[in-house]
């Protein structure tokens, strides 16, 4: 206590410069380290510097390198997407096309059906299973046979239309995320150090496991383009198929059409041939029944001419058989009436066999005649059928190529 209050320690000149020197050495130490620690702040900055600018640099390039990768792609994606579009499109027209040349097979069938039902209606012997009918029923056949082709075709472009519609939407989604991401980069390209809103402090951004990698991402790209490709192709080879059996299916119905026609014209012909015949038939069996019918007018004329004869010689041989006693006498006249009458007699007789013969021809003839005009009528409803009818229903319809 003594000490405290007491008068300072006194130091020596040595102690004193020993002091001087040893503030003066760690002041000197400080400074040096203090020199040292600018300096490398100062290279540090300097590396710092560098480094940030060519990171930026760096970073700037990719970006503008992804920038024009997603354009290349996102061109390619677009040239697709349109080329989809244009298939659908087309699609559709040969989608209208099948629609209308099925379309077209209804009323063809239907006059088919009808021709048929209609023939059903001939009688007799013209009910026969001949060419046209055979004919008709090939064209039934073939009218049906397109009619099922060409609903199969039209479920197969449906089918087609709605894999490129899928193709397209994906497509079109890879497109819109393209187009954000670009427009993300192009955003990213143009920001520097001096752009105002940029994010302060740490990053908000979080690594997310369902990134994918470039490679990956270029893959992705890849399959959407050949899938669209693929798709494409297959389309052409269906517009090819569809062309190719549009043109077909014409053509088949077209010559099966034609080819039933003829069969038509050769009936109908051959109907009128023996129409032809069975009414010349007729007119020669009229004319015959007509001189038949003057023949028993003759033989009955000369049956009643004969009569009047014979009463004179049966009244004669009458008379004279009353002769008396030998005057009754078996004498030339006797044997010459009894001759007469005997001739008379037979000629009457044989006139009216004949007579019998020719009523009984006549009837033949009638027969005949019925027959005849029966059958005639049956060729006639036969060419009404094939002629009118059929001829009617068939000439308005036109096989057309769509």
């Amino acid at each position: 206590m003594s000490r405290l209050m007491g008068p300072p320690d006194r130091f020596l000149p040595s102690e004193w410069k020993h002091a001087n020197q040893e503030h003066y050495r760690s002041s000197e130490a400080g400074r040096k380290h203090s020199e040292k620690l600018t300096a490398e702040c100062e290279r540090l900055i300097e590396e710092c510097n560098k480094s940030n600018k060519r990171m930026q640099h760096d970073t700037q390039k990719r970006l503008e390198r992804r920038i024009q990768d997603i354009k290349f792609w996102r061109q390619e994606l677009v040239q697709k997407f349109e080329q989809m579009v244009q298939e659908i499109e087309t699609l559709i027209i040969y989608k209208s096309r099948v629609e209308k040349a099925l379309e077209s097979c209804s009323e063809p069938f239907q006059v088919t059906l009808q021709c048929l039902a209609e023939r059903q209606k001939r009688v007799a012997i013209d009910l026969v299973h001949d060419e046209v009918e055979e004919e008709l029923l090939k064209e039934k056949e073939v009218v049906e046979g397109v009619m099922v082709l060409l609903q199969r075709t039209l479920e197969q472009i449906n089918e087609q239309i709605r894999l490129i519609r899928s193709v397209k939407y994906y497509l079109e989604k890879d497109l819109q995320d393209k187009f954000q991401a670009e427009h993300i980069d192009d955003f990213c390209s143009l920001l520097t150090n001096t752009s105002p809103d940029l994010n302060e402090g740490n990053s908000s951004f979080k690594y997310s496991g369902a990134a994918v990698t470039p490679e990956e991402w270029e893959s992705l790209c890849n399959l959407n383009i050949s899938k669209a490709e693929k798709e494409k192709n297959n389309s052409l080879s269906l517009r090819a198929l569809v062309d190719s059996l549009l043109e077909q299916t014409a053509r088949d119905m077209r010559r099966q059409y034609e080819t039933t026609g003829r069969a038509f014209d050769l009936r109908i012909e051959e109907t009128k041939t023996a129409k032809e015949q069975l009414e010349n038939q007729l007119n020669e069996l009229l004319a015959e029944i007509a001189n038949q019918e003057k023949n028993q007018d003759a033989l009955r004329l000369a049956v009643a001419e004969k009569e009047a004869p014979l009463k004179v010689a049966q009244t004669r041989l009458s008379t004279r058989s009353q002769r008396p006693n030998v005057e009754l006498c078996h004498d030339p006249p006797q044997i010459q009436l009894l001759a007469q009458i005997k001739e008379l007699t037979n000629h009457v007789q044989r006139l009216s066999e004949a007579l019998e013969l020719s009523e009984s021809e006549l009837k033949a003839l009638a027969y005949n005649q019925l027959r005849l005009e029966e059958e005639i009528q049956v060729k006639t409803n036969s060419l009404y059928i094939d002629e009118v009818i059929c001829h009617q229903l068939r000439q308005h319809i036109t096989i057309q190529s769509f």
